[in-house]
């Protein structure tokens, strides 16, 4: 007979500690992994895993970490993550996420929004140049009358003088 797992639940289920529970959390209940972890720290000399998992009836590999989990939240061990820090980082892996999404419906509504609210859109009415000091308008090839108080270098004047005239 094969063996299929429980269906999953509609909501996340939290065992005692507050750790998430996964399907495959739900083949042996909690009581017997703290047990047998218990049982095999308490032991001495350290008893062979495979067999302890045999005596138990539970899979030596499911054995297997769950003695690394529980070594690692007790500090012994540096190479695996305590579960307190997988929480952590799962929360802010959670907030990443919700942030780059956020970032995603801003980033979308600013390519449908004007560019500036100072600046005319395509839509407002055509620009008009704003007439020079003095209320009349320059003849194209002239300077602007206070230039002169520009740091130019020597014979820059006619570079400027034959720039066509435009909006900068």
């Amino acid at each position: 007979m094969a063996h299929t797992r429980p269906p999953r639940p509609r909501r996340p289920t939290l065992d005692k500690a507050g750790s998430l529970l996964t399907p495959w959390s739900w083949k042996y209940p909690l009581e017997l992994r703290e047990r047998a972890v218990r049982m095999y720290r308490t032991a001495e000399p350290k008893p062979v895993i495979r067999r302890m998992a045999e005596e138990l009836g539970v899979h030596h590999e499911a054995l297997r970490n769950w003695i690394r989990h529980a070594e690692a939240d007790a500090g012994e061990r540096n190479d695996m993550l305590t579960t307190e820090e997988k929480g952590e980082l799962a929360q802010l892996r959670r907030e990443v996420r919700e942030l780059r999404r956020a970032n995603e419906v801003l980033r979308t509504a600013a390519a449908f929004s004007r560019p500036s609210s100072t600046r005319p859109g395509p839509g407002d009415r055509a620009r008009r140049r704003a007439p020079a000091p003095g209320g009349r308008a320059r003849t194209p090839g002239t300077l602007h009358p206070l230039i002169h108080l520009l740091p130019l270098a020597p014979g820059r004047e006619g570079a400027l003088r034959a720039a066509p005239p435009g909006p900068s």
